[in-house]
């Protein structure tokens, strides 16, 4: 007899993970061949200049194969019928719209548009390469889908879908707040500085930004609110660092932004910049246990980060930066002295509500601290 899953997780043989692999790949052609159709309004247009569109019809056609067979195998050992439906539905929608083999001719650049292509993108390559290491690496044994994985799936579509409005909303705080402060001579200087150590200054530039914006969310109540929906989260992976209040995504992109814009740095620095951002937030969320010895007081690492998602006495208001952790050594805000994981996480006290939606109007409900 199968066991009912409980809060989100499954068991071997129930076809509950099966179900959802061949449900979101299915999803995920459906999107993909909606941006085919419309790529002026549902590409980012820094990210299509550096993908090949011939690359991925074909990740495209192996997930609708992949999709439309664990739907077949499960409707053979009769688990989970329903979620191979849903799947052949959206795989016989997509396939009606053309496929994998949408043509894309000319389109206008400059348009309105959201993330689609990013969050397909980088939904595919952080489950292949995060679940991977989560699985060999693990902190603690977790299951997959663990509790509340619909709700950081949700804001991790959500802050994809936005990325323009947010890249939007950035460039224009900077230019009409520090525009003022931009300086040909400083950005001769840094142009001229060898690529390895513009990108290290970035990174460093960039992180004591993070520093200083993190520690004020922490510090002053009315931020607080909206920084507390990013600490509800109580099972650490590397989905848990999506979950973020609309708010501080757009005011923490906007700050960390004004430095690397005033300073001027090589595009191709800039580049790597984020590929680096975007690893490290997703990689240190997540249940992985890697030591890298000395180093730790140096670099962010998860057992470092995890600390400040930690509900002991000892890990509040703990552990912000982002890259460096020598940082907080400097300011004296590391979590010293303790064993080496925390036990648990989360809001102390709890409260959050459930769902995406519910969590951003709860730093607008009264007698929130």
């Amino acid at each position: 007899m199968i066991s009912k899953p409980k809060g989100g997780q499954f068991h071997v043989g129930n076809g509950r993970l099966s179900g959802y692999i061949a449900v979101t790949l299915a999803l995920l052609s459906f999107l993909g061949v909606l941006a085919f159709h419309f790529p002026q309004y549902l590409t980012t247009p820094q990210l299509r200049q550096s993908y090949d569109v011939d690359v991925i019809r074909q990740v495209m056609f192996v997930a609708l194969v992949i999709s439309g067979s664990l739907g077949l195998w499960n409707m053979i050992r009769n688990v989970n019928k329903r979620a191979a439906f849903i799947a052949w539905s959206f795989i016989a929608i997509t396939i009606a719209l053309g496929g994998s083999r949408v043509d894309v001719g000319d389109f206008p650049d400059h348009t309105p548009y959201i993330g689609l292509d990013w969050f397909i993108l980088d939904l595919l390559g952080s489950t292949l390469i995060f679940v991977m290491i989560e699985k060999i690496f693990p902190f603690r044994k977790q299951a997959i889908l663990r509790d509340q994985w619909q709700t950081d799936l949700q804001h991790f579509l959500i802050n994809h879908l936005v990325i323009g409005f947010t890249l939007l909303a950035a460039n224009q705080f900077v230019s009409q707040t520090f525009g003022w402060a931009v300086s040909d001579t400083i950005q001769q200087w840094v142009s001229a500085m060898p690529w390895w150590l513009q990108l290290c200054l970035v990174l460093l530039c960039a992180d004591l930004v993070q520093y200083a914006v993190h520690r004020a969310y922490h510090e002053v109540p009315f931020l607080w609110r909206f920084h507390s929906v990013h600490h509800s989260v109580e099972s650490m992976d590397w989905l848990a660092g999506s979950r973020q209040h609309i708010f501080e995504l757009i005011l923490t992109r906007c700050f960390v932004l004004t430095p690397i814009v005033v300073l001027g740095f090589d595009k191709s620095v800039i580049d790597a910049y984020i590929i680096i951002v975007g690893f490290q937030a997703v990689f240190n969320h997540a249940n992985v246990n890697i030591n890298i010895g000395w180093l730790r007081y140096v670099v962010v690492t998860p057992q470092f980060h995890h600390w400040h998602h930690a509900s002991d006495r000892a890990a509040i208001d703990r552990n912000y930066a982002a890259h460096f952790s020598f940082i907080d050594y400097l300011f004296r805000t590391a979590v010293t002295g303790e064993k080496k994981w925390p036990e648990q996480y989360g809001i102390v006290g709890g409260g959050m509500p459930d769902g995406w939606l519910k969590q951003q109007f709860y730093p607008l409900s009264k007698n929130k601290k």
